[in-house]
């Protein structure tokens, strides 16, 4: 991380707020919430030691008064740890030591949080690690906006530690949210968190629809070293709680990129730029519809695949089977169903967030009997009166089974140890939706 963030030039103050209010006493991920918020807030700190330009304090609150039935000390938050370049092993101490007791007085640490900056002529950053909801007498979006209206540079970062994912929309007008459910997302997020305070570039990859909306998401994305097959970094794209593309925090933006993004087909963008210490908007035209294959009517065979290709391409693009929906970018397709005989269809239309179904009309099944192997043919009477070839027999069987699509078929065959044009014999049969047709030849 420090190689990184060594770049910064300007000075970086970050105050941390730590909850040690009773609910952090509370079990999660194998030990108590404390326990765990400590482990990881103590590693994020050694993490910070070589990193210039940075200056660190911490204020916590929820521990001087305990909680009881009838009492809680809405004014239970305090700056432990002045700024300072100096401050990690005094922060460390103390949040090792420091024993959960109190209420949850949110609003009022961020007011009072607003005077532990010396002055305004840094990059001032908050980060709140909490597990809970405001408890107290006011609310912290009410200060959150008292600061921005009193000239206060501050950037806050809320880190939700198991949190409800209720009482965030509570907290989103604070600061960036990050929410934490796990031990190993909770380490991720504190990464990014830190990584998004010191270098302050981000990314954000809108997948549009035909509307140039970015609701298109889960799908994975791939970003290339420009030009080349270098493969940097891989995301399943996500939308956030709030329904917007979610906040990446780990590019590196001194290279340039390819980005793919794994449609059907791929849609592909690039030489893209990252720029530093900003907040970066990818926009990529990713608009989808459905495509869901589906049996009509009775049947002897439920799954069917379906061959889907861009139109006017031989390329198979993707082997569906019925029932099984699949996005793919909006557009024309040609559709080869594997059925027997096959059935075409040529530019079937797949329109925004619309589904397209290729109905398959239901199989019957064609059985035969013979007393020795047979050598032979089925044939289907198309809709011109052409009889066109649909599969051979298997010359080592006396019996066999197809699943056949309805309409009128001719069988030709003749024994397979007969040397002679004259023992070809011919039948004509008809196959029916969900029925069973025998014959002995």
């Amino acid at each position: 991380m420090s190689s990184q963030i060594g770049n910064a030039q300007e000075l970086t103050r970050i105050l941390f707020i730590f909850d040690a209010s009773n609910s952090m006493n509370g079990k999660w991920e194998g030990a108590t919430k404390i326990v765990r918020a400590r482990e990881i807030l103590r590693g994020t700190l050694d993490e910070l030691r070589s990193v210039p330009n940075l200056e660190l304090a911490l204020r916590v609150y929820g521990h001087q008064s305990p909680i009881t039935p009838t009492y809680q000390d809405c004014d239970d938050t305090k700056l432990e740890i002045p700024f300072g370049s100096n401050t990690i092993d005094n922060i460390t101490y103390f949040i090792n030591t420091v024993q959960p007791k109190g209420t949850t007085p949110i609003a009022r640490s961020l007011e009072m949080a607003a005077d532990d900056f010396p002055d305004s002529d840094a990059r001032n950053i908050i980060i709140l690690i909490t597990d809970g909801q405001e408890a107290c007498d006011k609310f912290p979006c009410e200060v959150a906006a008292k600061l921005k209206a009193k000239g206060i540079n501050v950037t806050p970062f809320v880190v939700g530690l198991g949190i409800d994912l209720k009482y965030l929309n509570d907290l989103n007008c604070i600061g960036r949210i990050y929410e934490a459910n796990t031990y190993e997302s909770f380490k991720k997020v504190m990464k990014s968190v830190i990584s998004d305070a010191l270098l302050n570039t981000t990314v954000q990859i809108d997948l549009n629809n035909i509307n140039k909306s970015p609701t298109e998401t889960d799908v994975t994305v791939f970003l290339y070293e420009a030009g080349t097959k270098n493969l940097k970094y891989t995301f399943m794209h996500t939308l956030n709680y709030l329904g917007q593309p979610d906040t990446i925090t780990i590019i590196d933006p001194l290279l340039k990129y390819d980005l793919v993004v794994n449609t059907l087909p791929q849609v592909i963008k690039r030489d893209v730029s990252i720029y530093r210490n900003q907040h970066n908007i990818i926009p990529i035209d990713c608009p989808q519809g459905i495509v869901v294959p589906r049996i009509k009517g009775p049947t002897k065979k439920q799954d069917v695949q379906i061959r889907i290709a861009l139109d006017n391409n031989p390329r198979t693009l993707n082997v569906q089977t019925t029932g099984q929906s699949q996005r793919y970018i909006i557009g024309k397709y040609d559709v080869e169903i594997l059925t027997l005989p096959r059935i075409y269809i040529d530019n079937m239309e797949v329109n925004q967030s619309l589904f397209s179904y290729i109905d398959v009309p239901g199989s019957g099944l064609f059985k035969y009997n013979t007393h020795s192997p047979l050598v032979g043919q089925i044939f289907y009477k198309n809709p011109n009166g052409d009889f066109e070839w649909v599969i051979d027999f298997d010359d080592k069987k006396v019996t066999d089974t197809f699943f056949l699509q309805p309409g009128t078929y001719k069988v030709v065959y003749r024994q397979k140890t007969a040397v002679s044009t004259d023992y070809t014999t011919s039948k004509i049969f008809i196959i029916q939706s969900g029925e069973n047709t025998f014959i002995n030849l």
